[in-house]
This record gives structure tokens, C-alpha cells and sequence, in this order.
């Protein structure tokens, strides 16, 4: 298209937390936005059944049972300060509490303070190495720095500890797909789309745009029109519908 939107720049400016322009090959949220939405479904607890075992929940005294309980609201009310000063409280009085130190991190990069959110996300794995929650998130972290390799690592990890999470495939994918290894970026953005359908259906657009660097017009035309059955109010429907039009085979 004209104006760029559909040509690949497979390059992060911030990942979800931050807000900025990024320019994707194909009509998609900036990682700003769509980072968000991730953390959101993580803090409200409505995408977490693929990723949380009994083996990630912590039993933490009535004290900071309490804090953390402050913590959340406050971040749902987007007072982030007062978020880290609670959630710091927490981690002061139990060093063990990884769920805790998973949210600091969580804040610390909603602030795009990238160093201390590393740092919390690492603590929490340490107290937890197969903390699924804690690994996805210091990839998407990764990511957003641009690490891709180390985002890979620990974005493996993540996959192995819960196959299906639909989240770690993505991110995988994606971070696959940000060093141009788009063989290995297909299998998890399809079994991203595979594990939930339309919640993962931006990663058709990642496909979509994977496809279209390559000159595979035709394949690229069938995601996006797979994602318009899972989106068919996005805001870029017409640009869709004309890329289809163009490219598809009857």
C-alpha cells in the first residue's frame, strides 16, 4: 500500500508499555498497544487459566496479603509510584514472593524502566525458574530492548514450562520473526492462533506481514482475511479488504 503500512520494517521502537510510532508491514497495533492489552489480561487474571498451576500461586501472610491487594488496585487506577512502593514493601518483608516481584517488574516497565523491571522479573524467576508468567514477561522485556536473543532464551523456556500458553508462543514468534527467521517464527504464531483463536489473531497480521516481505501476496491475503473473521470491526477492515481483493487467487 501507499502508505507503507504493509511493507515489513520488523523493528521495535517499544514494545506494549511504552507508547510510540512504530511502522509494521501490516495494519497492526503499535506494540504499545498491544503490549497492554497482554498485561491488562495478566493483572485482571482473564488470561492467566493457560499459564498459572497451583505450583505459581504463593501463600503469603495476611500483611502483605493486604499490600499486595493495595498494589493491585493501585496499578488498576494507574498509580504507578505508589504501586512500586507497596510491591517494594512486599519484597522487603519476603524476598520469596515471586508473584510480587513478577508485578514490580510489570510496573517498572509500564514506567519504561527497563533496567529495574529486568531486575524484578530475574528476581522472580530465580525464586521460581519455571514461573511461566514471570518468563513471558522478561522476553516481552527483551523484546522491547531489542535483546532478541536473550528474549528467545528465556521465551523458550517459557514454552517448555507451558506449551500451551498462547502468550509465550506469540512472543516466541514475534521474537523470531524481529531477527528474520521467519521459518522458525511460523510454527509458534500458528500455534499462538491455535491455542486461542481470536485472541491471538494479531498473529495473522504478523504472518501477513512475514508473507508479504517475501512476496507471498497470496498467503499474506488469506491471514489478513483470517483475521477479519476473528476482528471484522478493526479499524483498518477497508485497507484489509483492499489487499485482499488484490492478492488473493481466486
Amino acid at each position: 500500500m501507499a502508505d507503507g503500512r504493509y511493507f515489513v520494517v520488523v523493528e521495535y521502537e517499544n514494545s506494549e508499555l511504552t507508547r510510540v510510532s512504530v511502522d509494521f508491514s501490516s495494519p497492526v497495533k503499535t506494540d504499545l498497544e498491544q503490549d497492554i492489552e497482554f498485561q491488562w489480561r495478566d493483572l485482571s487474571g482473564a488470561a492467566r487459566a493457560s499459564v498459572v498451576s497451583a505450583a505459581d500461586k504463593y501463600d503469603r501472610p495476611a500483611k502483605t496479603a493486604k499490600l499486595f491487594a493495595k498494589s493491585t488496585e493501585a496499578i488498576k487506577n494507574k498509580n504507578y509510584d505508589e504501586a512500586v512502593s507497596l510491591l517494594r514493601q512486599i519484597v522487603d518483608s519476603d524476598a520469596s514472593d515471586f508473584p510480587a516481584w513478577k508485578e514490580l517488574g510489570t510496573v517498572y516497565f509500564i514506567q519504561k524502566n527497563y533496567a529495574e523491571a529486568e531486575k524484578a522479573y530475574t528476581q522472580a524467576i530465580s525464586k521460581h525458574p519455571d514461573y511461566a508468567l514471570a518468563l513471558i514477561s522478561l522476553g516481552r522485556l527483551r523484546i522491547a530492548q531489542k535483546n532478541f536473543d536473550g528474549a528467545i532464551a528465556v521465551l523458550m523456556q517459557a514454552v517448555k514450562v507451558q506449551p500451551t500458553s498462547p502468550q509465550a508462543n506469540y512472543f516466541l514468534g514475534d521474537a523470531y520473526l524481529q531477527i528474520k527467521k521467519g521459518s522458525l517464527a511460523v510454527g509458534y504464531l500458528n500455534e499462538a492462533i491455535k491455542l486461542d483463536p481470536v485472541g491471538m489473531a494479531d498473529a495473522h497480521l504478523r504472518l501477513a506481514a512475514l508473507y508479504n516481505a517475501v512476496g507471498m501476496k497470496d498467503k499474506a491475503a488469506i491471514e489478513y482475511e483470517e483475521f477479519l473473521k476473528k476482528r471484522p470491526d478493526d479499524p483498518e477492515k477497508q485497507k484489509l479488504q483492499a489487499y485482499i481483493t488484490a492478492n488473493k487467487r481466486p
